[in-house]
């Protein structure tokens, strides 16, 4: 089982011409609503590769908060411990451009009241807990504590970038960061900021895992047993927002079953390369079928 502890929201996405720069509007011809938020996408991603997944978060009690769990619905994530409280839910307001980049704007919402009792509640021995950082910093942490209590796996990934404090550091057994969140945890910790350098160096301190995602060229993992990395295949890319939360979920959702981190590490790179392959977060997510025949084609290496 894997237990999720994150934000829901509801996203906006505009497709634009190109970015904006600081204090300049630029015109989209329309807009989608889309489910999303990291801890919802990464559930979702994580229970469309095949996990028994459940949810621990907060929406408002408004009319987005249908449209920010219908999908988890759909897909069988269990969502009794998402509270609705009299607060907005979570938007997220993102503009994509002709090179399929981004820029995101998060309005947290509900999400700044989500409660962590509801991971001891719900965590036991030999569970996975995922969590990101679209809640707020004691949450995170309260939640790690509790699931390293039980005995659960304890899976961050440190997005949007920030460090990693100590405490929180303690209670992890895998760290999953890209090659801006891994520069800033570097520079916090003190250790070489270069992907694979850091990867090596936060495994050897904390004696986890940790994995640096490096977009198109793939991935690289660093445990116990050394380093392994999975290059990422060639495709067309039309929005890489859900690229990320893609990845999280196939390789928390491999674990969960018993993989090896290089088998962990290819799930999470095909189910990341089919995600940038469509618009809008969710609906980008793959399923189990389609990871798996993307997998088949990749290798590990050391």
């Amino acid at each position: 089982m894997i237990v999720v502890f994150g934000s829901i929201n509801v996203d906006l996405v505009t497709v634009v011409p190109r970015l904006p720069g600081p204090g300049e509007t630029v015109k989209g011809p329309d807009y989608q609503v889309f489910p999303g938020g990291k801890g919802a996408n990464q559930a979702l991603a994580a229970r469309r590769a095949g996990a028994a997944v459940a949810m621990i978060g907060a929406v408002g009690a408004d009319g987005f908060r249908h449209e920010a769990l219908s999908l988890l619905a759909a897909a069988g994530v269990d969502l009794s411990g998402v509270a609705a409280l009299d607060a907005p839910t979570g938007i997220a307001m993102i503009a994509v451009d002709g090179r399929a980049e981004n820029q995101i704007v998060v309005a947290s919402g509900a999400n700044s009241r989500a409660d962590p009792a509801g991971v001891a509640r719900r965590i036991r021995a030999g569970d996975t807990l995922l969590l990101q950082y679209e809640v707020p910093d004691a949450a995170v942490l309260a939640a790690a504590e509790a699931a390293r209590a039980a005995g659960a796996r304890v899976l961050l990934n440190a997005a949007p970038a920030g460090p990693v404090p100590p405490a929180l550091a303690r209670c992890l057994d895998v760290l999953i960061v890209n090659e801006h969140e891994a520069a800033e945890v570097a520079a916090a910790a003190g250790l070489p900021e270069a992907p694979r350098a850091f990867a090596s160096a936060w495994a050897a301190a904390s004696g986890g895992v940790c994995v640096v995602t490096l977009g198109a060229e793939g991935a690289v993992a660093a445990g116990p047993e050394g380093q392994v990395s999975v290059a990422a295949p060639l495709v067309k890319v039309v929005d890489t927002t859900a690229a990320g939360d893609g990845f999280v979920g196939a390789f928390a959702a491999a674990l969960d079953r018993g993989a090896t981190l290089a088998e962990a590490l290819m799930d999470g790179v095909a189910a990341g390369s089919l995600a940038v392959e469509t618009t809008g977060a969710q609906p980008s997510l793959p399923d189990a079928a389609a990871i798996r025949t993307r997998a088949a084609g990749l290798a590990a290496r050391a």
